[in-house]
């Protein structure tokens, strides 16, 4: 018997097309997906809570059949009360509430403009006398104070107690959804977007929300998965931005992938360190350190 025949069994299979590998990848690729969602529903998350925006889903990839959805106000009262561990919380509620650390390297932010924390207004901003504030967000709050108040202004404050009738007020601070819903849809308003009004005002990204969990618990186990949830997020963020039924793809894509970021380095740190030196300066309630875990 000749080499050749010695051999013959041991032909190669044949090349896959450039259609055919991409197909074997993604399917692949949709294995190791939900394996990771496996891996992330595994986890007890009965006591932890985040807000049902758009912005959010990115750090609740493989979660969302397990946690809490509330507006962040919400959120805050539970955590305060002991009924949460940990929540995606406004950043302003951990600088007002000295007790819950910080999850280091998560956040809500923006470098700019954000499209979701809105001032609506249909007079120049100096000639408003009041306006109406979702109470959804104590950030959305505090930060529109500030940005008035670097101008010299200090209209009256008050609290919007129906989105429905937002659209007849002259002036009115609105956020997440809500506030994407009425941007995006006719209206006579002037819009005054509070993230691009920031980094005008201090160069620095500002940041909205983070997760903040209760001191007196032990998190280090929801730390783990938080981070985790984040990053599956982050790597099928496409898939997301695909998958997501709010708007359109061009805009999910846009405000997903552009306006909003998901992390909390030292530029974010120095945004949040700001803030709270404008919310002293201001005199804005009793500040504290961010006190940062990771």
């Amino acid at each position: 018997m000749s080499p050749t025949d010695d051999l013959s069994h041991l032909r190669l299979s044949t090349a896959e097309s450039a259609e055919e590998l991409a197909r074997r990848l993604e399917q692949e690729d949709r294995v190791l997906q939900r394996q990771r969602e496996w891996a992330l529903e595994s986890a007890d998350l009965k006591r932890v809570g985040s807000v049902p925006y758009l912005n959010a889903a990115p750090l609740t990839r493989g979660l969302e059949d397990q946690i809490v959805f509330a507006p962040p106000a919400e959120l805050a009262v539970m955590l305060r009360e002991g009924r949460l561990d940990a929540a995606l919380v406004s950043s302003a509620d951990v600088l007002l509430n000295d007790t819950c650390d910080i999850l280091d390297g998560i956040a809500i932010a923006s470098l700019g403009e954000v499209r979701s924390v809105v001032l609506a207004h249909r007079r120049p901003l100096a000639e408003l006398t009041e306006i109406y504030c979702d109470p959804a967000s104590i950030t959305g709050l505090h930060l529109l104070k500030v940005l008035l108040a670097e101008r010299g202004l200090q209209p009256v404050f008050r609290p919007l107690t129906s989105y429905a009738e937002a659209a007849r007020l002259d002036a009115f601070l609105i956020i997440g959804d809500p506030a994407l819903d009425f941007v995006l849809a006719p209206h006579e308003h002037e819009i005054w977007d509070l993230g691009a009004a920031w980094y005008e005002l201090t160069s620095l990204p500002f940041v909205y929300a983070v997760w903040a969990l209760r001191r007196a618990a032990d998190t280090r186990e929801l730390r783990r998965v938080l981070r985790e949830a984040k990053d599956f997020g982050l790597d099928t963020l496409e898939h997301i931005i695909r998958s997501r039924p709010e708007y359109t793809y061009e805009f999910r894509k846009d405000y997903l992938g552009w306006h909003i970021h998901f992390h909390l380095g030292a530029d974010e740190r120095r945004g949040l360190a700001k803030f709270a030196e404008l919310l002293r300066k201001h005199g804005l309630g009793l500040i504290h350190e961010p006190q940062y875990v990771v």
